[in-house]
Formats: C-alpha cells, structure tokens, sequence
C-alpha cells in the first residue's frame, strides 16, 4: 500500500484545540488567546514593531484559497510581517485578502504599512473575528519555509512550527490572519 505525503495543511488539517500532548504549555496561551496577538506581545515587551517583508498581489495558498471561497487561480492581496519584541521576531503573519474585498469594507488594508493590522481589527467593533484554528507546519508546508527564512540567524532551527488562523468578517467580506509562532515567543514574560 502507497502512503500519500501532503504537500501542505489543508483546510481539514487547522484544528480548533491544538493536542495538548504534542503543544508545549507555554505555548497553549498563544495559541488559544482569541484577543489581540499584538496587544499580548505589547503587554510583554519595552518595543513592539512591525517589520513589513512583502505586501503585494499574489495567488493564496491551496488551503488559503479554499478557506477564503477563491478559484485555485484567483490572486489576493497578501501581507507578510515579522512581529518583534524588542528587537527579536517571535512570530511570522501572513494576511490575504480577495482583490475585490480590497475596495470598500477593507480599504485599511492597502495603506496599513508597518502598523499593526491587530490594532486595526480589534478597534473596529464591525469586525468580527470566527474562532481559531491552529495546525503544526513542517517542511512540506511553504509557511514553515518562509518563517525559518526569516529566522535564518538563528542557530537551531525547530523541526516544526506551530501556527494560528482565522477569519475576520467585516460587512460579510473575509480577511484571512495566520500567525507562525516562532521559538523566541516562548522567551517573553507569562
């Protein structure tokens, strides 16, 4: 019998409570916290910064895609960041929105820049945000790869990472967050 190897997380494999056998439990707060990622990271640092790597239109991941209603084809308008904590990257967000949701109810998004998008959505009382997921990303996820791109100075690089989702809603159009914990979250004060 042939074993079937993904190539990437699909929309079954974001679960809604992470196993607690294989989440460290400095780690479970993080992923489960359904406030402000960027709140919870301010409240445990001297300097918080957005640090822009790329903002352009550009075709979703397969999962993304799905999750998001679009055609395989259809290019969105992606947002890539690193949050830092004084100076260190804990986490990698990735933002897609559909090109048509770009005009109207999510104007913020195309001139957000190096603010934080959290900020942005958890002030909007409009928006509202559906439940967490959260998945382990390994080397047959593009997600992991770019985030240990980023972390390439690091001298130990973990096998895997683990990552949050979820859909904002604002006038019935759909943002979708992922964020990509990175090993330096775990230095930040509980």
């Amino acid at each position: 019998m042939t074993q079937i190897l993904r190539t990437r997380p699909t929309r079954d494999d974001w679960l809604a409570h992470p196993p607690r056998a294989t989440v460290r439990p400095q780690l479970r707060p993080w992923l489960l916290d359904p406030q402000s990622l960027t709140a919870r990271i301010r409240a445990r640092c001297a300097n918080f910064e957005v640090q822009v790597i790329r903002q352009a239109p550009m075709r979703p991941h397969p999962d993304e895609a799905e999750v998001l209603g679009l055609r395989a084809t259809d290019r969105a308008w992606l947002r890539e960041v690193l949050l830092l904590a004084d100076g260190v990257p804990v986490v990698y967000a990735r933002s897609v929105l559909p090109r048509h949701n770009l005009r109207g109810a999510w104007r913020l998004f195309h001139g957000i820049g190096s603010r934080p998008l959290g900020a942005a959505l958890f002030s909007d009382p409009r928006i509202v945000r559906q439940p967490l997921r959260c998945t382990r990303l390994d080397t047959r996820d593009a997600r992991y790869h770019r985030a240990m791109h980023l972390m390439s100075g690091q001298l130990r690089l973990p096998a895997s990472l683990w990552a949050r989702r979820s859909l904002f809603r604002l006038r019935g159009r759909a943002l979708l967050v992922s964020e990509v914990f990175l090993p330096t979250i775990l230095n930040l004060a509980p």
